[in-house]
């Protein structure tokens, strides 16, 4: 430790022997120093604030119905992205910054000056937005902040209404191919249609009911003319009298015969009375009933016996007239329900033969409008999706989404807020001294002097038998005096130099 300030104490002698070489160097310095403080450039600064309101009453109008924006994140992503390279370069392009650029090297160092001088602040709390400048021009810094406040706003209400045009532009395309594609598959189906015309179903049905239905249809002219041909022979026996005119079953009760039938309806009276008082098993019931079946069997026979009579004017007769009327239309009716039997029968064949053929045309027809409906489908889709894509677009440019509320507005600055000069004096002044220290210091350590008897001895290793000290003349005292007046008037006139300078900055700024 007393090594250390022994040192110490010999560098201070060191400094004090070479003090005016201190006194010079820290004149060069604070005066050089001070110039360049009050040569610097003033700074201006200039800042404005932006408040971006993102709550607006579309959002929940309009959610379901097409894809709302995320203006948050859109304004966002604006204002990180603001100091990019071509917002710059327009930035520049604004304030005529580029005039001044006579080469492209020239260009690049504005450009990156001006993208280190720009500084973007946000909150993510209240959505407020701060672009801060920084120039020697004030009217520079003021037009600066007002570009990049006119490209923020631009480039958040333009948002992504680029990307929705190039959606629209996209969907367009698909949409005409698409359209291509459709009307190509309806000329398909057009052309396989007309060419299987006869192999198709009919107003949904299919061929195999087509077929079953043809079957139906020939089984009943079949039965229709089955029945027609057994009238007909009918009416031919009748004409003929193979068989008689009146039925076993009907005619009993149709036969004009006044006296049987008197006797018929007075048992009929007498079996109801007995019915009120007997079974049908009583032998009186019985019997009356048997009586009658007899008087309806003699009835039937008289009138056999009468009808199978000869009657020469028989062929003269109105009734054989009727019936040969009613021959001839039996034979037309016969006639055509074979027509209707062949043609039924010529259909039927037709479909059964083509029945091998059917099910790989259905099957044609069924993948032809499964395309059909599938190139209809997307092309639909792409119709309600191309409007979607509009109407976001339309949101997403609109002012209705965000509003951009200016708190405060970019202004010409009349006070710079740098260089800090009082500072930058106070440390030139500091360097100073310390370069006039250090300089006395480095001049002591070039032409070194033994200050004491210690260092002599430390110094050659030699026995220090004594010492003789100075007896200074009064011309070398008046002079050592002067000496010291002079070198403290120039510690006072460089301190009250930086007092001068230092008001004279302050009473300016």
């Amino acid at each position: 430790m007393e090594e250390l300030i022994e040192q110490l104490i010999a560098s201070l002698k060191g400094i004090w022997k070479y003090r005016w070489h201190a006194v010079i160097a820290a004149w060069l310095v604070a005066v050089f120093g001070w110039i360049k403080v009050a040569s610097m450039p003033d700074d201006y600064q200039t800042t404005a604030r932006v408040f971006v309101d993102t709550q607006s009453i579309l959002k929940p109008l309009l959610q379901g119905m097409t894809s709302v924006p995320n203006v948050e994140q859109q304004v966002s992503i604006m204002s990180r992205t603001l100091l990019s390279r071509p917002n710059v370069e327009r930035v520049m392009r604004m304030v005529d910054l580029d005039l001044d650029a006579k080469t492209t090297r020239d260009h690049e160092q504005q450009l990156d000056e001006l993208m280190s001088r720009i500084k973007i602040g946000g909150t993510n709390t209240y959505d407020i937005y701060t672009i801060t400048y920084n120039n020697k021009n004030p009217k520079l810094v003021r037009d600066v902040v007002q570009s990049l406040l006119t490209i923020f706003v631009e480039g958040s209400f333009k948002g992504k209404q680029g990307d929705s045009q190039k959606a629209v532009k996209f969907l367009d395309e698909q949409i005409r191919n698409y359209e291509q594609k459709l009307v190509a598959a309806e000329n398909l189906v057009k052309d396989f249609k007309l060419k299987n015309t006869l192999l198709l179903p009919r107003q949904g049905i299919d061929y195999g009911s087509q077929l079953l239905m043809a079957s139906d249809s020939l089984n009943n002219a079949k039965l229709e003319l089955v029945e027609a041909e057994q009238g007909r022979n009918a009416i031919h026996s009748q004409i003929s009298g193979d068989e008689p005119v009146l039925d076993l079953e009907t005619s009993v009760a149709v036969i004009d015969n006044p006296e049987i039938d008197g006797r018929i309806a007075a048992l009929n009276k007498n079996l109801d009375a007995l019915r009120m008082q007997y079974t049908e098993a009583h032998p009186d019931i019985i019997s009356t009933k048997r009586l009658i079946a007899q008087l309806q069997a003699r009835k039937l026979d008289e009138a056999k016996t009468r009808s199978a009579g000869a009657d020469p004017g028989k062929n003269y007769s109105p009734m054989l007239q009727q019936l040969k009327v009613a021959l001839t239309e039996a034979d037309a009716r016969v006639a055509s329900y074979k027509a209707r039997v062949h043609e039924y029968t010529t259909r039927y064949e037709r479909l059964l033969a083509q029945s091998t053929a059917v099910p790989e045309v259905e099957s044609q027809l069924a993948q032809l409008n499964r395309d059909y409906l599938i190139n209809k489908d997307n092309y639909d889709k792409l119709l309600g999706r191309r409007e979607v894509a509009k109407l976001s677009g339309d949101l997403s440019s609109t002012t209705e989404m965000m509003t951009f509320k200016i708190i405060d507005p970019p202004t010409v600055p009349f006070r710079p807020i740098g260089p800090n000069r009082p500072l930058l004096l106070s440390v030139v002044l500091a360097g100073a001294l310390v370069a006039g220290g250090a300089a006395a210091l480095l001049v002591s350590q070039i032409r070194p002097t033994f200050l004491s008897p210690g260092q002599l001895r430390e110094a050659t290793g030699l026995p220090v038998l004594g010492t003789v000290s100075m007896n200074w003349t009064d011309a070398e005292k008046v002079k050592r005096t002067r000496d010291k007046y002079g070198f403290g008037a120039c510690v006072v006139v460089l301190f009250v130099l930086y007092g001068g300078v230092m008001s004279t900055l302050l009473l300016k700024f």
